[in-house]
């Protein structure tokens, strides 16, 4: 994992602790998770998404970590370093840390009813994204799948808030009118005439959920 992370600055070689706080050289800030689950967790703190990164093997024995599409977010050098791959640095550009941060663990539980309330805040952000109501439905949700089932709502309100930005997006979003959120083996996305359906495997956590890059790409069917 990434252990004894050497970040540029003046905590060079400090003892990294399991969940912290890093900031890249052009200013992006995240939090990085590396003990809530059995693969690390990153969230940038101007993003809601929390993003389940998967360990692959690199030249000169580092490891790059990898998102639900392969695309590489971190590398932890041989050496200790740690770099960040962003789309405006997509070479990478080394991150120091901050310090201590608290843990990106889903919530156990929710309100009675806040995964409906989720559902309609995240149809009225996508449908003002797309101008045009998309609504979003989450049918026979357990309380215990709930919390997930609310995140994936989040996503997937990101997902389109990214594609209503994109030229290739707007003839995507003109023909959806629902987003439809199922209970399902493994993450998934598929699109079916006007409805996007999204596959939601709850007893994976943040990895039983695909990500808003995922979604983004069925969209535009690449």
């Amino acid at each position: 994992m990434l252990q004894n992370i050497l970040p540029f600055g003046d905590n060079r070689g400090a003892p990294t602790p399991p969940v912290a706080r890093y900031v890249g050289a052009e200013g992006q800030s995240f939090v990085l998770d590396r003990e809530s689950g059995p693969h690390p967790l990153l969230k940038f703190d101007d993003s809601p998404e929390v993003w389940v990164l998967e360990p692959s093997p690199a030249p000169r024995g580092d490891t790059i970590y990898r998102n639900d599409l392969g695309s590489p977010v971190l590398r932890a050098t041989r050496l200790g370093g740690l770099i960040l791959f962003t789309a405006q640095e997509p070479a990478g550009s080394p991150v120091a840390m901050e310090g201590e941060a608290d843990d990106l663990q889903p919530p156990l539980g929710i309100p009675a009813g806040a995964l409906l309330q989720r559902m309609i805040q995240a149809s009225a952000r996508a449908s003002r994204a797309a101008q045009h109501l998309i609504t979003f439905s989450a049918p026979s949700v357990s309380p215990q799948a709930a919390p997930l089932f609310a995140d994936a709502a989040t996503i997937a309100a990101e997902a389109i808030v990214h594609l209503a930005r994109r030229p290739e997006g707007h003839a995507f979003l003109a023909k959806l009118d629902k987003l439809v959120f199922l209970k399902g083996a493994k993450p998934d996305v598929s699109i079916n005439g006007q409805v996007m359906l999204i596959t939601v495997t709850p007893d994976k956590g943040y990895g039983g959920r695909p990500s808003s890059d995922k979604l983004v790409k069925a969209a535009l069917g690449r």
